[in-house]
């Protein structure tokens, strides 16, 4: 008892030695701590003020700034005008039997109501055509019938139309060019490159070495914001054999831009104005977005910009085989190669010529951006549905836009 009474003060004493040593160490560490934070915050504000400062020069430095892509970013880069041609495709209004489209199926099997889940999912606009009428069409969240809205990667199915306009015109040979024979300089980094063919490159095959990372330096962020795409995109590095793997990369039409512009003597945009923009008879002017002023190039894996009735044209333009009115715009052939479920000569059955194939329905295909823009084909009942939106408002489009051409096509 005794021994344990005289531990107590010890124990106090100690207990307040090792206090005091404990609130000095917190002091410095308090100290270090706001040492490190002010050096951190110093780091990051310069680190701001310089991207600030070289937005026209640094991909990084717009991945910092203007963060993740964001529709609004067809306000954000130069764009450059695809004006409309003097004879427009005239889509008439039409209509479906009454309840047709009152409610559609979502991914978990549920009825829900059509006009709701449009104001609810960030969906900006929605239109439906059977055949040359307009069946369905409606605006929220801030769209408008006159309010252009940016492809994203819908702008590969464009381009991939394009592509084949050149090859009927015989601006480019065939698919099976070596990219090389457009592009050489390639070959001087790496004589690989001589194996990469075009269709390799619209099919997704091309094994060029790709990550996507979701940071300022890594390819889906230097694709997307390079001031200067040409350059980025002979920045490509050969990673694999081509023809084997199917890996979704933005080298492949950053590439493919650089082969129409030297194939066409043009650019891409002025290329597309005169042979597919005013031939299929689109209403409004588009805009492509470009990488800056400075170069010029365009977003050639994102940047178109249109009204949603004329994504819908040019849904209908494939729904045809190419076709408008008498006018091949583009030949049939091209049309069914590009959008076929095939795997002959290339590794994947979901993905053909930069169009998606719907392979839960034989015959039908899309067009896909992110954020959930879509323009949805069944040419077999002459379906086009168009969805844009601010974002995919959490819904799963390919199976909704699915239902809707289904509900569509059984009515009519």
């Amino acid at each position: 008892m005794t021994a344990t009474l005289l531990l107590v003060p010890v124990a106090a004493v100690a207990a307040g030695w090792l206090a005091v040593r404990l609130l000095r160490r917190r002091r410095r560490l308090l100290r270090v701590s706001v040492a490190v934070l002010t050096v951190l915050v110093v780091l990051l504000g310069g680190l701001q003020l310089w991207a600030l400062t070289a937005l026209d020069r640094s991909a990084a430095a717009r991945a910092i700034v203007w963060r993740e892509a964001d529709v609004d970013d067809v306000s954000r880069f130069p764009a450059r005008v695809i004006e409309a041609g003097p004879t427009t495709l005239t889509l008439s209004e039409g209509g479906l039997p009454g309840g047709t489209l009152d409610q559609v199926t979502d991914r978990d099997g549920r009825e829900r109501r059509l006009e709701q889940l449009v104001e609810e999912s960030t969906t900006e606009a929605l239109v439906v055509l059977h055949g040359d009428e307009v069946v369905y069409e409606r605006y929220a969240n801030g769209g408008a019938a006159d309010r252009p809205h940016t492809s994203f990667s819908v702008a590969k199915s464009f381009l991939s139309t394009l592509v084949g306009i050149a090859i009927d015109r015989g601006e480019i040979e065939s698919l099976d060019d070596p990219v090389t024979d457009h592009v050489p300089e390639l070959l001087d980094r790496d004589e690989r490159f001589a194996d990469v063919t075009l269709r390799h490159l619209v099919t997704m095959s091309s094994g060029l070495a790709y990550e996507e990372q979701g940071l300022p330096w890594s390819h889906d962020a230097t694709t997307y914001y390079a001031p200067d795409l040409r350059a980025e995109a002979l920045s490509a590095e050969v990673a694999g054999e081509p023809g084997r793997t199917w890996n979704y990369n933005n080298f492949n039409p950053l590439l493919m831009g650089l082969v129409l512009e030297r194939a066409t003597g043009t650019s891409v945009s002025e290329y597309m104005e005169r042979h597919l923009w005013q031939p299929m008879g689109a209403d409004a002017d588009g805009s492509w977005s470009l990488d800056s002023e400075d170069s010029g190039f365009e977003k050639l894996e994102s940047g178109v910009n249109a009204v949603a009735r004329d994504y819908a044209r040019f849904g209908l333009l494939v729904a045809h085989e190419g076709r408008v009115g008498d006018r091949q715009v583009v030949s049939a052939e091209w049309v069914r190669e590009a959008t076929a479920r095939d795997t002959s000569r290339d590794p994947a059955d979901h993905y053909q010529y930069w169009w998606w194939v719907d392979t839960e329905r034989p015959g039908r295909f899309f067009a896909r951006g992110n954020f959930g823009q879509y323009v949805y084909v069944d040419p077999a009942t002459d379906v086009v549905v168009v969805r844009l939106g601010r974002d995919d408002g959490g819904e799963y489009w390919v199976e909704l836009l699915r239902d809707v051409a289904d509900r569509v096509a059984a009515a009519a």
